[in-house]
């Protein structure tokens, strides 16, 4: 079987399937078996499959028809121009909660706008993150790993979430990047201690009685613990805005990724609890997908 055949029979059982973009995965699938480039294969399209790359790329085109994630298949995902392992203990990472990161690195570039390099030291020594619900971790180390690099200044990380399993994921995406933090098995506050200039945190956010309506890549695969908000949808929500003020320092702001149909909701809450400059951001659909707050002790 040659490049193009394999290509091609993959599209088809796709497309018979039903698969959410069944070109684009077909052809990631025969990129991650064979190696080749878009470039290559356009150049040698009748180059042919090993034995093995074709029995492995047909393997993984059965799986991907019976709505296995294609990132459960090739076992990573990209986020913020990283690359993250994923497995079925994690949310896999979504462009929408891109947001949500770059919020977080323009926050903290402004702390540091105007003082010289290396000048800012909050208590300690270093600015302090926190990431509630962490999963895979790739909004902490993402965080981490661009401020870092433009705001020249010395981060301390902590990736909190109550799955032992995901935060495993979480480490081993630590060291595979090279991005030192810590992580914290934990019922959201429960175990953590001390203070921070910022809580990021994408909770669960979906309404149990939705996810019945979800794609089944999403609803059968992505970990109930990381989709479930219960209800209303706004428990998580809650429970953290509840909390957040005794670990957050003074003027220390709380970032969450939201629902589209949340902003209303999650901003009141904030403002009623005591944060101010609560701002409600939109994503590149122009739907609300980011909510900030400064609290102000």
């Amino acid at each position: 079987m040659t490049l193009k055949e394999a290509y091609q029979q993959g599209k088809d059982v796709l497309v018979k399937t039903g698969t959410p973009d069944a070109d684009l995965d077909a052809w990631l699938l025969l990129e991650y078996v064979s190696k080749i480039s878009r470039a290559m294969y356009y150049a040698i399209p009748d180059k042919p499959l090993t034995q093995d790359e074709e029995s492995q790329y047909l393997h993984y085109i059965e799986r991907r028809a019976q709505h296995i994630p294609l990132q459960h298949l090739t076992g990573v995902q990209e986020f913020m121009g990283l690359e993250f392992q994923v497995n079925e203990h994690v949310l896999i990472p979504r462009q929408d909660t891109e947001l949500l990161a770059e919020e977080a690195l323009k926050i903290i570039g402004e702390a540091v706008k105007g003082r010289p390099e290396g000048t800012f030291e909050p208590a300690g020594g270093r600015y302090r993150l926190l990431d509630m619900c962490t999963g895979s971790g790739c909004i902490l180390l993402s965080i981490l790993h661009h401020a870092g690099k433009s705001a020249k200044m010395k981060i301390k990380g902590t990736g909190a979430d109550i799955s032992q399993k995901a935060l495993e994921t979480a480490q081993a995406n630590a060291d595979s990047l090279h991005i030192q933090a810590e992580f914290l098995c934990s019922d959201l506050f429960e175990q953590v201690t001390g203070q921070y200039e910022m809580i990021v945190s994408n909770p669960p956010y979906i309404r149990t009685d939705v996810i019945e309506t979800l794609q089944e890549e999403v609803k059968n695969h992505d970990p109930i613990l990381a989709l479930d908000g219960k209800e209303d949808g706004l428990h998580f929500y809650r429970r953290i805005i509840e909390a957040a003020d005794k670990y957050l320092t003074k003027g220390g702001c709380l970032v969450f990724e939201i629902g589209a149909d949340q902003g209303e909701a999650v901003s009141s809450m904030m403002g009623c609890a005591g944060y101010h400059n609560v701002i409600v951001k939109k994503d590149l659909a122009g739907l609300d997908r980011v909510v900030t707050g400064v609290y102000d002790r």
